[in-house]
């Protein structure tokens, strides 16, 4: 299973989830959108066109959860039924 957040440098939200999955011993992949625009498109493409950060993906064996600016509570009730 695979945790991805989709940020930017600036987005406090973005800085905050990033802390408190670090606080909770959560590992996780971090895609910066203005670096990276094929992220750009992905990040739109689930949020009807807008940037909007952050954007958690968990990959697990039987697919993909997207959220949009998820609280960690939420992650972490994500990550436990996925597994």
């Amino acid at each position: 299973m695979a945790l991805t957040v989709y940020s930017t440098t600036w987005c406090g939200p973005c800085k905050r989830l990033k802390a408190q999955l670090t606080r909770e011993g959560i590992s996780f992949n971090e895609v910066d959108i203005e670096r990276n625009p094929s992220a750009a498109e992905f990040v739109m493409s689930v949020n009807n066109g807008n940037q909007t950060v952050p954007t958690v993906v968990i990959e697990t064996a039987e697919g993909r959860v997207v959220r949009t600016n998820p609280s960690v509570g939420e992650v972490k009730l994500l990550l436990e039924s996925a597994a």
